[in-house]
């Protein structure tokens, strides 16, 4: 009974630790994605082609981009990027598919924060200093904005 239970037991851990997978984005069709064609293709058919697309360029005349992740992780632990491809499709003036390019998960960057605050150049101060640093600095006699010797207190 003891080792059915042990069994029993290390099944459910080892499932415990399969790696989670996901998807984000678009769902890439290799054969639709090779259809396109600069020169050939133009905004109407790559959208009929492709659909929407993820999102498109504000500044470069509307470049249009694709957007595929998959991730994997384990358990809490935070997902990391397996495989990513970036189709970008740029447009000439008059609206026709000019050049396409693709790119990988080489292309991702993983940031890491430094620590709980962003350090900065300068003066460190602590909670208090900084709650009550300013006292008597704002209107003090003398100072901009204050009631010195040329204010009215002073006549």
């Amino acid at each position: 009974m003891r080792p059915l239970i042990f069994l029993a037991l290390a099944g459910v851990l080892a499932a415990g630790c399969a790696p989670l997978r996901s998807h984000q984005g678009y769902i890439v069709d290799a054969d639709l994605v090779n259809a396109i064609q600069p020169g050939v293709d133009n905004r109407q058919s790559v959208l009929a082609t492709l659909g929407t697309p993820s999102f498109a360029s504000q500044f470069n005349q509307g470049d249009w981009y694709y957007i595929a992740r998959d991730s994997r992780n384990y358990a809490f632990n935070a997902p990391r990027p397996k495989d990513q491809l970036t189709l970008q499709i740029s447009f000439d003036q008059g609206g026709n598919v000019s050049a396409i390019r693709k790119s990988g998960v080489e292309q991702v960057v993983s940031l890491k924060p430094y620590g709980k605050t962003t350090p900065t150049l300068g003066r460190e101060r602590g909670f208090f200093q900084d709650l009550f640093g300013n006292i008597g600095a704002v209107g003090a006699a003398g100072g901009p904005g204050g009631a010195g010797p040329t204010g009215r207190n002073g006549q």
